[in-house]
């Protein structure tokens, strides 16, 4: 157990390099753990954005198992980031007042990572990508995530692959552009989840209704801890705060899977 040099443990996980992260920018000891608990959201936003490419290119290659491996991972990782509220979820406006100028212009709403995760689900905007500008790697990155289609969209080309009735104009649609439901893509669903239940198709759409409740989950969560902690005041970094959350808590990812289940 007598290591030249820093252990095999330290050399893979880079502890080290995880634990000297922090810097708390007041005297308030509440600051180290919403400073902790905020990296560790953009950890878990890291993973499941690797987790969602996996599925989007198993789709590619119609591997649907190594897909729904994929999303299975994620629904596990989609948990422990939404419990990562919890640590947040109570705090009152006299205690986040207590650090809340250390984050100045600072927002999660600028958080790269979690940019590319909303366009994994379909919602894409290039007004999102101003705000990086400044930082030419995470531009590249959101840029690129944004011209190439989502997770849903590979969904959408696997059916059609396998004979549904996706029409062309969802096909070829400008992957740029905001994904807005289709009446066709619910008879879609509505035929799949009308077929036999044993259907691997059903696995693939309840795999996705999953992902779709806890990102819904994940935005209520989001928005019950900043009422609590702030209330309709302007959100950091000048957004809107509880009123931008509110809208966002009222979109459903994936939407013809569930407006389908009314039909079958």
């Amino acid at each position: 157990m007598d290591f030249q040099g820093t252990t095999p443990y330290e050399d893979y996980v880079r502890a080290s390099v995880l634990t000297h992260l922090q810097h708390p920018l007041s005297d308030d000891p509440g600051e180290m753990v919403f400073l902790v608990t905020t990296q560790v959201m953009e950890l878990w936003f890291t993973v499941i954005v690797h987790e969602w490419h996996t599925a989007a290119q198993a789709l590619r290659e119609d591997d649907v198992p190594t897909a729904l491996e994929a999303l299975r991972r994620s629904t596990y990782e989609l948990e422990s980031l939404n419990a990562s509220w919890k640590p947040l979820a109570h705090l009152t406006p006299g205690q986040f007042n207590a650090y809340r100028s250390a984050l100045g212009d600072g927002s999660g709403f600028q958080s790269a990572m979690y940019r590319r995760l909303e366009f994994l689900l379909g919602e894409k905007s290039a007004s999102m990508l101003v705000p990086h500008r400044g930082a030419p790697r995470e531009y590249a990155e959101l840029e690129k995530a944004l011209t190439e289609p989502s997770l849903y969209d590979e969904v959408l080309r696997f059916l059609a692959r396998r004979g549904h009735a996706v029409p062309a104009t969802v096909l070829d649609r400008d992957p740029a552009r905001r994904y807005e439901p289709d009446p066709a893509v619910e008879r879609v669903w509505q035929e799949i989840y009308s077929g036999p239940r044993e259907d691997e198709l059903i696995r693939l759409g309840e795999a996705l209704t999953e992902v779709a409740e806890l990102v819904w989950r994940w935005r209520n969560d989001h928005l019950v801890a900043t009422r609590r902690a702030m209330g309709a005041k302007t959100g950091t970094g000048g957004s809107a705060g509880v009123a931008w959350l509110e809208k966002r808590a009222t979109k459903n990812v994936f939407p013809e899977l569930w407006t389908a289940r009314s039909h079958v």
